[in-house]
């Protein structure tokens, strides 16, 4: 047994070297000068840092998360290269005994050759790219498979180093697919929301009416799928941002269930439409972050469908601002809802430059171009909280309490709670640095400029003409004063049995 072993790694050896031999002898036109500086391209991952930074900055946004799971699959193929695969098999390089000296790198690498690390990085970061993005992942996959051929070209590796360090990189880009899938599914994780008796079932999605903001993107598009499919009877009725208003308040005219597929802004305005109509609400999440579904604990459309099969569904708080920002007499359209958060200061002024420059340059770097602006830029608001003066740099109001201790925290461990999380960065001039500086020295909660509570209600006065607030990811200007107050077990809302 041990001797066929020994001559099976000999035959593999041989057909190695005699592979390399090969490629030395064979002449490409034109290779000896591209592959070579392809390759020192790629050295220390330049080159698909740069594919990545142009990604962010000129791709959509399913372009840029393709490109944060690239470099994620590249970083992970590297270390595993360099912390075991390099020092596991050491194998030493080839020979340049017939590599013509026009293709031989001008410093050769000290390290071990098995396995590439060239390739491995190279097919890591196309298969992270193309497992979110085919058409970019197709796009950049000749390059990668270049530099790796490159390798041997040049003769600094064998082919079998080039092919371990592939198939270690496409590894890599399945392992972060992975734990990037555990990570948004250990986010959906339920709360403990009054369940709701009395919802109906609609197994077939007869008696439900949903909008479709088709302006969400692809996580509409595809919600809009499974619903099609597990909900043949819905109504399902597509509308473009402009035109959700009346979508809506024609799906309410005539639904048992109101239903909704888009991001938090879609979701904040058809849960005011089921508020005034007293309707059940069903959320298809549709939108890059569904910061509303995430907390609800529902993981996609299929949660959904789930639940309005079986008929389940639970009571969740709703925050209320006064009055709203839409004209109106005193009355249910005098008032404004929110589902996540509401807030004055920096965000709104940080979400209106956002929203004016992501249509020239893209939404990821019009957020840090708009951060930077904010934090070099912002003054507080002077105002007037439940009766005393105060200067206002962020006030942050979450519909339930919000874990973290930072000015605008993330996620919710329930919508029933039924409590105001208010936040407030105060004080003169320009805290933003300072409280930079606090949240890199620790706790928020210790620093002077940042206080937290909870309450049922809160009087904002003296508000400044021009001042502006946000809602949800929504955008508008305040009145001159507002009530906040929480609205408990206000809207009955779908949610599968977990």
């Amino acid at each position: 047994m041990a001797d066929q072993e020994l001559t099976w790694q000999g035959a593999v050896v041989r057909w190695d070297r005699a592979l390399f031999d090969v490629v030395a002898r064979r002449h490409w036109p034109g290779a000896d000068r591209v592959l070579p500086r392809l390759g020192r391209a790629a050295n220390h991952g330049v080159l698909w840092g740069g594919a990545a930074a142009a990604l962010a900055v000129f791709g959509s946004a399913r372009a840029r998360k393709a490109a944060v799971r690239g470099i994620a699959s590249l970083a992970l193929a590297s270390a595993t290269i360099n912390t075991v695969g390099k020092w596991s098999v050491r194998r030493p390089r080839p020979l340049l005994d017939g590599v013509p000296a026009v293709r031989q790198l001008a410093t050769q690498p000290q390290t071990t050759s098995f396995p590439s690390g060239h390739s491995a990085s190279a097919f890591a970061f196309t298969a992270g790219l193309a497992l979110e993005s085919p058409g970019w992942g197709a796009a950049l996959a000749p390059v990668a498979a270049s530099v790796a051929f490159s390798r041997v070209y040049t003769g600094v590796h064998y082919p079998s180093d080039v092919v371990a360090g592939a198939a270690l990189g496409v590894a890599a880009g399945f392992v972060v697919r992975r734990l990037a899938r555990d990570a948004q599914e250990a986010r959906v994780v339920p709360g403990d929301e009054r369940t709701a008796a009395g919802a109906p079932a609609l197994p077939d999605g007869a008696g439900l009416s949903v909008v479709v903001n088709t302006g969400s993107g692809t996580a509409a598009a595809a919600g809009l799928d499974v619903l099609r499919t597990r909900l043949p009877k819905a109504e399902v009725i597509e509308c473009a941002g402009p035109e959700l208003a009346a979508a809506l308040e024609e799906a309410v005219s005539r639904a048992t269930v109101l239903g909704v597929c888009g991001g938090d802004g879609t979701v904040n305005a058809a849960a005011t439409a089921a508020l005034r109509a007293g309707l059940p609400l069903a959320v298809f999440p549709g939108g890059t972050l569904n910061h509303f579904a995430m907390d609800l604990g529902l993981g996609g459309a299929e949660d959904t469908c789930r639940a309005l099969a079986s008929g389940h569904a639970v009571h969740i708080g709703v925050g209320r601002f006064a009055p709203g920002p839409q004209d109106g007499p005193a009355g249910p359209r005098g008032h404004g809802y929110f589902l996540n958060n509401f807030s004055i200061g920096a965000y709104p002024e940080l979400l209106g430059h956002r929203l004016r420059w992501s249509p020239r340059i893209g939404s990821g770097p019009a957020a840090l171009l708009a951060a930077w602006r904010v934090l070099r830029a912002q003054r507080p608001v002077r105002l007037r909280l439940a009766g005393r003066p105060r200067n206002v740099w962020l006030l942050f109001a979450g519909n339930g309490t919000y874990h973290g201790t930072g000015p605008a925290p993330r996620r919710r461990d329930s919508l029933g709670e039924g409590l105001l999380d208010v936040r407030l960065v105060h004080g003169g001039g320009r805290p933003g640095p300072r409280l930079l500086a606090a949240a890199l020295a620790g706790p928020l909660s210790r620093s002077p400029v940042h206080v937290a509570t909870r309450l049922r209600s809160l009087r904002i006065g003296d508000i400044p003409a021009g001042t502006p607030l946000a809602y949800d990811g929504e955008y508008a200007e305040a009145p001159p004063a507002l009530v906040l107050d929480e609205l408990p077990d206000a809207l009955t809302v779908y949610r599968p049995r977990m």
